[in-house]
């Protein structure tokens, strides 16, 4: 049986209007980075870098190349979802436009789990925002909390990592980049700014990453965490959705034809 889209039944599902969807749902004066940090503070959840499940089993991105990448079948790789029911419909229309975002302009297609379907992406509200690093076995739990994290960036964010994806600031040659001012992390945080031996794709350091923190992320005083080498001045965050980079990486692992 051929996989379902999601836009094949976004109208039956959530019966969702162009120009109908609610704003205040969908976007977030803040950076997704800055939402997460906040929607995570003081969680009984064990978080790796933020808001990553650790695996024992697996060693983050370069994971990829033993096995968590979701399996591609002809042009597509098909990853199937299933969303909480808890989420209201603008809450869930937020979630399910964010994925088609991944559709126009990638070769990941989201498809509705279905009762053969044995790894797939469950995205409910959990206690924070937090996802797993690459494909993991059976229900993969995308937490996107109620109030907190349904957003477009966050959501992005979140499927990035389950997708395989890092984040920006802990890149194997981000030291190249930024520099990283521990005097600033709130104690307990610096974990969460490890470099790891990531496979960059051959594409840039790129601070308009959705998947790169803020400037000020866990800063214990209101002094940076994270600055620039070449700019020191530069603003980091902001990042709303995802950069260019970040679909060319998407592109580039899953080798999606143009």
């Amino acid at each position: 049986m051929a996989p379902t889209f999601l836009f094949l039944i976004i109208l039956s599902l959530t019966a969702v209007r162009p120009g109908a969807t609610d704003e205040k749902a969908e976007l977030s004066e803040e950076d997704p980075s800055e939402i997460i940090a906040k929607a995570n503070e003081g969680i009984s959840t064990k978080l790796v870098h933020g808001d990553i499940m650790p695996n024992l089993d697996r060693n983050a991105v370069p994971c990829t190349s033993r096995g968590c990448k979701w399996p591609k079948y002809g042009r597509y790789v098909y990853v199937p979802v299933y969303i909480s029911t808890r989420y209201t419909r603008s809450e869930r229309s937020t979630i399910i436009r964010a994925l088609l975002t991944f559709h126009s302009t990638t070769c990941i297609r989201f498809v509705w789990k279905r009762w053969w379907h044995r790894n797939y992406l469950y995205f409910y509200s959990g206690s924070g925002c937090w996802s797993s690093l690459g494909r993991q076995s059976r229900g993969q739990l995308v937490s996107l909390r109620k109030n907190g994290c349904v957003y477009t960036g966050t959501v992005q964010h979140e499927v990035l990592h389950a997708l395989g994806f890092h984040h920006e600031h802990v890149r194997s040659d981000r030291d190249s980049y930024v520099r990283i001012l521990t005097d600033n992390i709130q104690s307990g945080r610096e974990h969460n700014f490890r470099k790891v031996a990531t496979n960059n794709l051959g594409t840039p350091y790129d601070f308009k990453s959705v998947m790169h923190y803020s400037k000020y992320a866990f800063s214990k005083n209101g002094k940076p965490t994270i600055v620039s080498r070449s700019n020191p001045s530069l603003y980091i965050g902001r990042n709303y959705a995802m950069s260019y980079n970040d679909i060319q990486r998407v592109k580039r692992l899953y080798q999606c034809c143009e």
